[in-house]
């Protein structure tokens, strides 16, 4: 069985995408369930995000990042009445750290969840030390011409 924080046992995604990408000094997670060992976790609203939220920090995790990287989540519910429930488990999940966010109410869910979770983290990339050499000055790698000899 995996625990919360596993990474060895992320769930493999349930649709044609890829769960976490590097673009430039972002890194992008795709929409995060409840899931856990391929199913959506008991105990409704508070139990799916708690587990979304693991699920998002060990993608992160997996690239470098953490959850304090987080600058934006986009938050989906099937029901917008158990939005005070999400919030008190969001903040337990991210503590202090307060990313922008968006909360959308949508019909359904993948896998009957009732809760989907997105995360944008800033995570800027350090240059490697082949890229920190200087650059060779345009001069120093312009090509002349051979003279032209004389007869």
């Amino acid at each position: 069985m995996c625990g919360p924080s596993n990474l060895g046992c992320m769930a493999a995604p349930i649709g044609p995408y890829t769960p976490v990408v590097r673009a430039g000094d972002w890194v992008i997670v795709s929409g995060q369930l409840g899931l856990r060992d391929g199913n959506i976790v008991e105990g409704g609203v508070k139990a799916q995000t708690t587990q979304a939220i693991a699920n998002l920090k060990m993608q992160l995790e997996s690239v470098g990042a953490s959850l304090r990287d987080v600058s934006k989540t986009l938050c989906f519910l099937t029901d917008m009445d158990t939005f005070p429930t999400f919030n008190e488990a969001y903040v337990a999940g991210f503590g202090a750290h307060r990313p922008a966010r968006s909360t959308i109410g949508v019909a359904s869910l993948p896998a009957q969840g009732a809760v989907e979770i997105e995360a944008w983290a800033y995570v800027p990339v350090r240059p490697s030390r082949q890229s920190a050499k200087p650059a060779r000055s345009a001069k120093s790698t312009k090509r002349v011409a051979p003279a032209k000899r004389k007869r």
